[in-house]
């Protein structure tokens, strides 16, 4: 028997399906280059499908506890304590292999969230070298030799569609390269921000908010970064928003002065895929304040002060539907997820889902509600949340702080916590109420394991002004 050949248009047409296959088993990357006067960092080199990104580096709480506390405490000289880990952005579609190459050889290799699953393996020819695949776009913190602090994080988005137009008279647009801002820009109605990959925005001096978003159907996005570095502490926001229909998108935020991102008085607000990374105190994520329909998603962030909060100051408006998911969180002094701990006005559903917590340094709680003002706070649901490490890992507090500015105490009821998986030597609950009249009241927790195994009524500490306490069905009363 022979074989008949195929006609070469037949043969051609196999080999580009056959080539198209393996181009699609590879992914698509896109990379951009960094510009030039930007430090990089030379503790790491970072190549996907054979491309290389460039490395930036972020200052971060430092890893010695004593130095971690005093950044926080010592405000006048914050930024003086840190540690410095590296970050590098790409876009991928697509399975995708990293290869990431180190000075020393590689002893050790962790890559978390752990969820993901991914496991790296270290070059039999080079030691240096290790590599892992990426299937989907996904925030991922590779840390080698034990080395937590001064990890690397490999922050990869979906390909960008619909880049704004240079010359659209609606778009700020923010080339390659680097950009000094002294001054607020102002981002009205109808205006999008865009920050190319590659652009650096140096944002120093007192100038108010780097970026004020006020107004109506706004969005900021892109792939570059915005650098509070050269700014004092407590001098500006990196991004400031006021308005209905806003959405951000995409970007680095570096070394805030203060909180990152005040989301004030606001409707129906979108945070995508934002990256924030800070060192200084009050270095707050994101602060969701008397508003409506926020979602933040798939975003990541370590911060020294509080990483995703929602709080209500008085006469500003309540909050309603708030929702936070997918997210990568690494908290080193405050809280990874919370509410509080300023709450004048009423706070009514909000979720915190599906997100990891890699690493929880501080010396304050992961999950909490933190109540020290006179709101009625109800309708709080922490689920599916994976837990690598936590020192307290939930409170429900109801009392009088520094953060009190009203006489009358507040209330706290209907919270449930499911499905929450947690690690950590110790691991804390605790349920305070303030008196009789200002009590807890109404908590859930369904399939909350601690260190693998379930809670029980005896790790749940309450005061007597809890009541309703369930755990896994069973109520236990005041």
């Amino acid at each position: 028997m022979s074989c008949v050949r195929p006609p070469s248009t037949l043969l051609a047409f196999v080999t580009a399906i056959a080539l198209a296959t393996v181009a699609a088993a590879a992914g698509e990357v896109r990379v951009a280059p960094a510009p030039a006067g930007e430090e990089l960092s030379k503790k790491f080199a970072v190549s996907v499908e054979g491309k290389e990104t460039p490395v930036y580096t972020a200052k971060v709480a430092p890893a010695d506890e004593t130095r971690r506390w005093k950044a926080m405490d010592d405000i006048a000289h914050s930024g003086d304590y840190f540690d410095t880990a590296a970050f590098t952005c790409f876009d991928m579609s697509g399975p995708v292999s990293v290869t990431v190459t180190c000075p020393q050889a590689v002893q050790s290799a962790k890559i978390v969230p752990a969820s993901l699953g991914l496991v790296a393996k270290v070059d039999g020819a080079d030691a240096r070298k290790l590599s892992f695949t990426l299937s989907e776009p996904r925030n991922v913190t590779v840390e080698l030799n034990g080395d937590w602090s001064e990890s690397l994080h490999l922050f990869a988005s979906p390909m960008e569609v619909d880049v704004p137009r240079v010359d659209d008279p609606n778009v700020i647009y923010f080339g390659p390269g680097i950009h000094e801002i002294e001054n607020c820009v102002q981002v009205g109605d109808n205006k999008t921000v865009y920050i190319a990959g590659g652009a650096v925005l140096r944002a120093r001096g007192w100038g108010g908010p780097v970026f004020q978003l006020q107004g109506d159907h706004i969005a900021l996005r892109g792939r570059g970064i915005i650098d509070g570095t050269l700014c004092p502490i407590h001098s500006r926001n990196l991004l400031m928003v006021r308005g209905k229909d806003i959405a951000l998108e995409g970007v680095v935020l570096r070394d805030s002065s203060t909180w990152n991102v005040p989301i004030r008085q606001s409707d129906r607000v979108t945070v995508t895929n934002l990256k924030v990374l800070g060192c200084r105190a009050n270095s707050d994520g994101i602060d969701i304040c008397n508003s409506r329909d926020v979602t933040v998603d798939g975003c990541f962030l370590r911060t020294l002060d509080d990483l995703v909060v929602v709080k209500s100051d008085k006469g500003q408006g309540e909050v309603h539907k708030v929702v936070v998911k997918n997210c990568v969180l690494w908290n080193q002094v405050a809280h990874a997820l919370s509410v509080g701990a300023e709450l004048r006005d009423n706070i009514d559903d909000v979720l915190f889902t599906d997100c990891d917590v890699i690493h929880d340094k501080g010396r304050e709680w992961t999950l909490r509600v933190y109540h020290c003002d006179s709101a009625v706070v109800s309708n709080i649901r922490f689920e599916n949340i994976r837990i690598e490490e936590s020192r307290k890992l939930i409170s429900l507090w109801i009392g009088k702080a520094v953060w009190s500015k009203e006489a009358e105490r507040g209330h706290i009821k209907g919270i449930s916590f499911e499905n929450i998986h947690a690690a950590g030597d110790p691991l804390w609950v605790e349920l305070k109420g303030f008196d009789a009249g200002h009590a807890i009241e109404g908590v859930s927790f369904r399939d909350v394991q601690l260190n693998g195994k379930p809670l029980t009524k005896g790790d749940v500490k309450a005061n007597e002004f809890v009541s309703g306490v369930r755990t896994d069905g069973t109520t236990q009363g005041r």
